[in-house]
């Protein structure tokens, strides 16, 4: 009998509600354990400490986290505005890195960060929705070519989001960049390009800040490759979370309800049927919660398969530049009141 390779070894750059979450995911995964967590603000990492990593060594300073830590690998939770230097000085300690998104909150950054993954050890980003089975069978059913050519996209996001950031970073447009579409947003962006394999062309957008110094609503129209339309509108003023996706194709629609798939012909709706047992398995057959979706797979389960198994990267950092070029032109349309391209 063989004993258990001992759990990769992880520092936690940021000690907010995503800190908390990935320590929860890690150990519910169990192939990774929570041994440093940093944080500016005493009181939170200490928090966080005592609620779920007794055993980690505590820091308030990042040069004091980089020289005396021993990790494997760090999950960066940080301010926007702080991820390059973070995932950088991470990294150049030898440590492979997951990084919340965005990845970076200038382009510059980002095409660094993109070039340097190219070497040394592994970078990847949170974008969660990759990993849950609904999502990986509806780019399969799309990307098959079986429904025909995708036709026309749409995306519907709600969520009580201006109600949490009062006096926090995410409503300091210095350093949360785009608001709401920025923030949140940028997982249900990354998601029209993931599933539909389509590049953004042009964007026209209208963005409201509805008393925040952010972006909390807004209502995007772009053009995707092959004249394909999307439609886009984030709500992030409401009182309950919905997530809607809808991709219309040749000969059916696809449509992504209470986190089910279902199928649209002939002007019927029916759940989507998928060949393989074990997935349909995991997508249930009645509609899954959040939490749910999130223990059929998320990206530190991912990021772990990645480091331990050699599997591929879910959500490599060059998946980021699409995204933050689109936000960018988008945030640029708000300003302008015209249509802009995509970098």
């Amino acid at each position: 009998m063989t004993d258990s390779p001992a759990p990769l070894r992880f520092a936690i750059l940021g000690c907010g509600r995503m800190g908390r979450m990935h320590i929860e995911r890690l150990e519910t995964d169990g192939r990774g354990r929570a041994v440093a967590l940093f944080d500016t603000q005493p009181d939170a990492v200490e928090s966080l400490r005592s609620e779920l990593a007794p055993d980690a060594r505590v820091f308030t300073n990042i040069e004091d986290l980089l020289n005396r830590a021993d990790a494997d690998a760090a999950i960066i939770g940080t301010p926007t505005a702080l991820h390059f230097d973070h995932i950088r000085a991470c990294r150049a300690r030898g440590w492979h890195v997951l990084s919340e998104k965005p990845l970076a909150d200038r382009r510059e950054h980002l095409l660094t960060l993109i070039d340097e993954s190219r070497r040394g050890t592994i970078l990847s980003v949170a974008y969660q929705r990759r990993t849950w089975p609904v999502y990986r069978v509806l780019r399969d059913e799309i990307q098959s070519g079986r429904w025909g050519a995708v036709r026309a996209v749409t995306s519907i996001n709600s969520e009580r989001w201006q109600q949490t950031i009062g006096g926090t970073w995410r409503d300091d447009p210095a350093i949360n960049l785009g608001g709401f579409i920025g923030d949140a947003g940028s997982h249900k962006i990354d998601l029209v390009f993931f599933l539909t394999g389509l590049k953004p062309l042009d964007v026209f957008a209208r963005n409201q800040t509805c008393g925040s110094r952010v972006e909390i609503v807004s209502s995007l129209s772009a053009r995707l490759e092959r004249d394909v339309l999307l439609t886009m509108h984030f709500t992030g003023h409401t009182q309950t979370f919905r997530e809607d996706f809808h991709v219309h194709c040749e000969h059916a629609d696809l449509l992504v309800r209470d986190w089910q798939i279902w199928l649209g012909r002939n002007n019927t709706l029916e759940p989507l049927k998928v060949a393989d047992p074990e997935m349909q398995a995991a997508m249930g057959v009645s509609p899954l919660s959040h939490p749910e979706l999130d223990r059929l797979g998320n990206p530190i389960s991912a990021f772990l398969d990645q480091l331990l198994l050699g599997a591929p990267p879910v959500a490599p950092p060059d998946c980021a530049l699409p995204v933050f070029d689109f936000t960018q032109a988008a945030l640029r349309s708000g300003r302008s009141g015209r249509p802009e391209s995509v970098a």
